[in-house]
């Protein structure tokens, strides 16, 4: 049941992701109303799938990239809902859905395998949650963005269209932006801590400084500074949009890192 609902899922993900980029380039609020309806149903579809795939499992087991990634795509879209809801900015889903179909094909394109590790369980899944939360945060800041930088070139060259009219206040985006990095930013922490303890527990010590390891460090020191700048400098709008943009290319880099190794020595 897993298996079908998380194909499901990324169909209805890929409809919702050619809806909202249709939405982008009309008038009409209309297609933004079917849009988010589609996206509402492939969260609930995949809402089934984790919670089948939770039930499924006979056993504890450390998490699966496949799982990460997965559970990443969800939690997207549960971000995206939340901002729908409470602010009504529809073109947000523009931006998201397409990430969050990218993440889940990612997903689907890995083997649902479990590589061979020694974690205690529950530090390890613990660790992978609030990496996959923090990760959000940044993805989410990652999105206002790149639509504070097109809506800024919009406005400077007078190109009043209507990917403008849709797009939100530049202040809007660049609270967003902050809020979303002040989010992110402690889980990240928290996930990092998490890590270092169950690495501490299967390998003897807290870092070991692998690719991936090192990555996910400069990416934290990376965003601490980016913070510090935004709460104590007031680093604001374009800057910290640059800026955001090139945080995520680094937590990117920092999850091509984990594919490459856990997939690499599975037998």
């Amino acid at each position: 049941m897993a298996v079908v609902c998380f194909m499901v899922t990324m169909g209805i993900y890929f409809v919702a992701t050619i809806s909202f980029l249709a939405y982008l380039l009309r008038r009409s609020e209309a297609l933004s109303k079917v849009s988010l309806g589609i996206t509402a149903a492939g969260f609930v579809v995949h809402t089934i799938a984790l919670v089948a795939r939770m039930f499924a499992s006979s056993a504890p087991s450390p998490p699966s990239v496949h799982e990460a990634l997965s559970f990443f795509s969800w939690m997207l879209i549960l971000v995206f809902l939340a901002v729908e809801f409470r602010h009504r900015i529809h073109v947000l889903g523009s931006f998201i859905v397409p990430l969050a179909l990218v993440s889940l094909v990612s997903a689907a394109a890995l083997p649902d395998t479990v590589p061979t590790l020694q974690p205690v369980f529950r530090t390890l899944w613990l660790h992978v949650t609030l990496s996959m939360l923090g990760t959000v945060g940044f993805a989410v800041a990652f999105v206002a963005g790149v639509m504070y930088l097109i809506q800024d070139r919009l406005l400077k060259s007078k190109r009043f269209n209507v990917l403008y009219a849709k797009l939100p206040a530049l202040d809007f985006l660049d609270h967003l932006n902050q809020q979303s990095i002040v989010m992110g930013f402690p889980l990240l922490t928290l996930g990092i801590v998490t890590g270092a303890i169950s690495a501490e527990f299967a390998k003897g010590a807290y870092v070991s400084w692998n690719p991936e390891q090192t990555w996910a460090l400069v990416t934290w020191l990376f965003y601490f500074v980016v913070l510090l700048g935004r709460l104590t400098v007031g680093w604001r709008a374009k800057r910290a949009a640059y800026l955001t943009v090139i945080g995520f290319a680094g937590v990117i880099l920092t999850l091509v890192g984990v594919v490459l190794k856990s997939y690499g020595t599975v037998s």
